[in-house]
């Protein structure tokens, strides 16, 4: 009779004991929840966007893991991932309109432990994903030239769009919503710029470009003229320009005496011609910034009739 009455404790007091290990097995974190959605997703066409979830069991004692999204207030379940364990998704098409979304991940679950069955319960804390609708797929290249004509490729452009060099503005032509191109500004050569897309919608970054040495000899290398006088001033290229041409960003320091066009060498070409006509009397430079040691200077004078 003894010996019965302490196998009968015994009994109580493991009882007691898983009992109370399961109470903290379920307080603890039995389930890991790893949420592998991106915040930010381009917009395609269907409007139907994934949810990703992982679920990761620390115990083999959990069963009937059973996943759910809850968006917009509305819970629904998810379905199990056709890639790697553990992996579940939802599909959601968003309304018209939207360009974001908030949500979070619930999922119950069971501990099993001395025949008995105990729920558990895991989620995530709220998280919002944008819908990007203006985003860059790629630069048509990496590196060029000054003046060279670059393209990118992308979604959602406007005629606002600029892209940015280092935070400057490069000259850029909205050539339609899924295409840019700008022209590689005068900037220090032999050196990379961080590249940005900047607009109404706000800054992103595109890449990094690096500006190449390239040389220019301009003839005459001087300009004597008289107020009304013309004369005509060739700039030649190391090698053929690119396509889309190369753009001379010319500047002077006497701006009301030098009157010509902008300078552009044609796709193929190494050369230009362009006239120069003699305005108000003054002495100065044009400038011409990102060739051989970073500027060609030619000196002007212009003398009243």
């Amino acid at each position: 009779m003894h010996t019965t009455r302490i196998s009968a404790a015994r009994k109580i007091i493991v009882r007691s004991f898983a009992a109370i290990a399961l109470f903290l097995l379920v307080g603890c974190e039995s389930v890991t929840l790893t949420d592998l959605t991106p915040r930010s997703v381009a917009e395609n066409p269907s409007q139907i966007y994934t949810f990703t979830l992982r679920v990761s069991k620390r115990s083999n004692t959990i069963t009937g893991v059973s996943p759910s999204i809850v968006l917009d207030g509305r819970s629904f379940p998810m379905r199990t991932g056709s890639v790697g364990e553990g992996l579940y998704e939802f599909e959601y098409q968003l309304p018209a309109g939207r360009d974001r979304v908030a949500y979070y991940f619930l999922v119950n679950y069971n501990i099993e432990g001395n025949n008995v069955q105990t729920p558990g319960e895991a989620y995530t804390q709220v998280e919002t994903v944008q819908i990007v609708r203006r985003y860059v797929l790629s630069l048509e290249v990496n590196r060029g030239p000054v003046g060279a004509r670059i393209s990118v490729l992308g979604r959602g452009f406007s005629p606002q769009d600029r892209i940015l060099f280092n935070g400057a503005p490069a000259r850029t032509n909205f050539e339609s919503p899924n295409s840019l191109s700008f022209f590689v500004p005068a900037l220090p050569p032999a050196a990379n710029y961080q590249v940005a897309l900047s607009g109404a919608a706000g800054t992103s970054p595109v890449g990094t470009f690096r500006i190449d040495t390239s040389t220019i000899t301009v003839a005459p290398t001087a300009l004597t003229l008289r107020t009304g006088d013309r004369t005509t001033l060739t700039f030649t290229l190391a090698n053929a320009a690119p396509p889309g041409g190369t753009l001379l960003d010319v500047a002077t320091d006497v701006p009301e005496s030098v009157i010509m066009p902008e300078v552009i060498v044609p796709q193929g070409q190494l050369s230009v011609s362009v006239t120069v006509e003699g305005g108000k009397p003054g002495t100065g430079t044009l400038y011409l910034k990102g060739f051989g040691a970073g500027e060609v200077t030619v000196p002007v004078t212009v003398s009243p009739r």
